[in-house]
């Protein structure tokens, strides 16, 4: 991709049209953009990861149920083999009736292998997460039975979002996220951090890499650099800013992570590189204010059995008492779904293109009365060619009740 205008136009209008439902026909062509919706066999779908298969078929993950934290949300795999223009019906890959399933990630590791990586939780309890795995030998047709990579401690639950990156020396690094717990109080955000997790002999063994002041900074994103050196992007419980780190020793060492100029609304982000370095990140531009409604937390409609307001009462969920530190801002409109690209290492994002737009409302997770409008939790996919051209696949929640599909040129980025 060639270098960014200096001075751009924000974009003020959506490249995809208006929808008032997920229609879940082939994909259709909107100005050069293929689009369409993912069959969802669930009344929530959520957290959308891409990836390529080693058969060549485009791989979509995300986790659906009646509503996230409630023990039935489980993992689906959907897949678009080239030339067929259809998601396949999706298949289910978790089914544990005690634990909710989420984040789920797709991974091809150095020896061909196929990771699938998600959480397992109780309730609406991300303090006590932790990540499974299951592999496949078969290029992701099937895939082996679940075992636990890694396990919650006396920190509280471990979360994953983002996928593994391996370095020029081998090692393998796989970001996670902590999720503890005040005592007396339920999960709600306050005290999540970052950490590295790092294996020298391929996923044999893990060490622990800590991310310096790193609380209210999650989902971190490794991304790898043409020089050898990391960067890494962070989402914001504060919901101010999107983060930013470095590492020049191929992960050992991270920076304490920093503001940039990309509003965050505590919602998740996800940034692909391009060959040529053009970095490509999907994300909502917002940011929360002092007067914007909010919410308690991200799980304030699940009682402590883990059933759905409304389904069982229950008691309100207690929370941490109040302090003079940060705590996690739940509830910021997550619209519209932005893509942006930097030429400088992620310093600045100054091509913006909006590919939905919306109002946003994220103020409750409730998708069976249609109130959620939310557009959010991105997935981006690049593949492109040294000269610059090429794709990004892009797949989002659309309103917590399917998952949405874009295949955007690059050339739109230039445009």
């Amino acid at each position: 991709m060639s270098a960014p205008p200096s001075s751009p136009t924000p974009p003020t209008t959506a490249a995809l049209p208006a929808v008032d439902h997920p229609d879940r026909e082939p994909l259709v062509e909107h100005d050069g953009i293929l689009t369409g919706f993912l069959p969802a066999p669930t009344v929530q779908c959520h957290a959308a990861n891409l990836a390529r298969l080693p058969t060549g078929d485009l791989a979509c993950t995300w986790f659906g149920g009646t509503q996230e934290g409630v023990a039935d949300i489980d993992v689906w795999l959907s897949r678009l083999t080239p030339g067929t223009g259809t998601w396949s019906p999706p298949e289910k890959l978790s089914d544990d009736p005690r634990r909710s399933e989420q984040n789920p990630i797709l991974w091809t590791t150095p020896s061909g292998e196929v990771w699938l990586l998600h959480t397992a939780q109780t309730a609406g309890d991300q303090d006590t997460a932790f990540v499974r795995l299951r592999v496949s030998t078969d290029g992701g047709v099937g895939f082996g039975p679940a075992r636990t990579l890694f396990p919650a401690d006396e920190r509280g639950g471990v979360f994953v979002r983002q996928p593994p990156v391996v370095t020029a020396s081998g090692r393998w690094l796989v970001p996670v996220f902590r999720c503890p717990v005040a005592p007396g109080a339920r999960w709600r955000g306050d005290d999540d951090d970052s950490v590295v997790m790092v294996s020298e002999d391929e996923g044999a063994s893990w060490s622990t890499i800590e991310v310096p002041d790193s609380r209210g900074m999650v989902h971190m994103n490794v991304v790898g650099r043409p020089d050898g050196s990391l960067v890494a992007f962070y989402r914001s419980r504060w919901a101010d800013a999107v983060h930013r780190s470095e590492s020049f020793d191929e992960g050992r060492s991270w920076s304490v992570p920093m503001a940039t100029g990309v509003p965050n609304n505590n919602s998740s982000i996800q940034v692909s590189p391009a060959a040529d370095g053009t970095l490509l990140l999907v994300h909502n531009p917002v940011r929360a204010t002092p007067g914007s409604p909010r919410r308690e937390s991200l799980y304030d409609e699940i009682d402590e059995f883990g059933v759905a307001e409304g389904e069982r009462p229950g008691p309100p969920a207690p929370v941490a008492a109040d302090d003079d530190r940060p705590r996690a801002v739940w509830g910021t409109p997550r619209a519209p779904m932005r893509l942006s690209a930097s030429t400088d290492a992620g310093r600045t994002w100054p091509v913006e293109l909006d590919l939905e737009v919306g109002d946003g409302n994220c103020l409750t997770n409730d998708s069976r009365a249609g109130a959620n409008h939310e557009l959010s939790y991105p997935s981006v996919l690049v593949e492109s060619a040294p000269d610059g051209s090429g794709v990004a696949h892009v797949a989002w929640t659309w309103h917590r009740r399917a998952i949405r599909y874009a295949r955007v040129p690059l050339s739109r980025l230039r445009s």
